[in-house]
């Protein structure tokens, strides 16, 4: 069976367990998902089934786009994703197939991708966590980088100086996060602790290890 899902960030909140401790969580709606496409590797060399998430209206879509979700047989989604496994793993999946939260269930250990916020153009101290300058009024250098260069060889800043620059938006993959609760009802995914990327931001959750079964 398929171990990896798309889903959307909700946000955080707070609940309780059985032992009234409170849990810090975050909540994700998980697909439902369409299988749009699966590769096979007599055909394309490798295993992968290709899921869609999120519809949306035809008059959103481009041509090529809307032909591929057309001769699928699929409602056209928004964003596509590739998910590789072995060809076991993925043969009970047909193209048309949804695929929804109740892959996952409490106690599994998932990773998470997304994209992270995005900071804008930030300075040293806030980039990089630097420590800044005295802090004294005669210092004149508080929040600066300080020297970047050097003397007379090699006269130059050497590549991958940590420097101001743009500050996030860029893929973060958290692993190792476990599975609070599955709200199979709803379609959401409650995860101890926090998930990188905006609320409303998109999510892939890949399941690393199953909990293990009771009795």
């Amino acid at each position: 069976m398929i171990s990896t899902l798309l889903g959307k960030k909700v946000g955080m909140t707070r609940t309780f367990d059985k032992d009234a401790v409170e849990r810090q969580v975050t909540v994700v709606k998980m697909g439902p998902c369409w299988v749009v496409q699966k590769k096979t590797p007599d055909r394309d060399g490798y295993a992968a089934v290709q899921l869609g998430f999120e519809t949306v209206p035809e008059r959103k879509l481009n041509r090529p786009r809307l032909g591929h979700f057309k001769r699928s047989g699929v409602t056209p989604c928004r964003i596509l994703r590739e998910v590789r496994g072995d060809e076991a793993c993925l043969q009970d999946l047909n193209v048309g197939d949804e695929v929804n939260v109740g892959v996952f269930r409490e106690g599994d250990v998932v990773s998470i991708s997304a994209i992270s916020k995005g900071r804008g153009f930030q300075g040293m101290m806030k980039r990089w966590n630097a420590r800044g300058g005295p802090d004294g009024h005669g210092s004149m250098a508080h929040r600066k980088p300080g020297s970047i260069g050097m003397a007379s060889y090699p006269a130059r800043t050497l590549k991958g100086k940590k420097l101001p620059g743009k500050m996030g938006a860029r893929q973060v993959t958290v692993k190792n996060v476990k599975v609070y609760k599955v709200d199979e009802s709803n379609g959401l995914l409650l995860l101890l602790g926090s998930v990188p990327g905006p609320s409303g931001g998109m999510v892939m959750i890949k399941r690393l290890k199953e909990a293990p079964k009771e009795g």
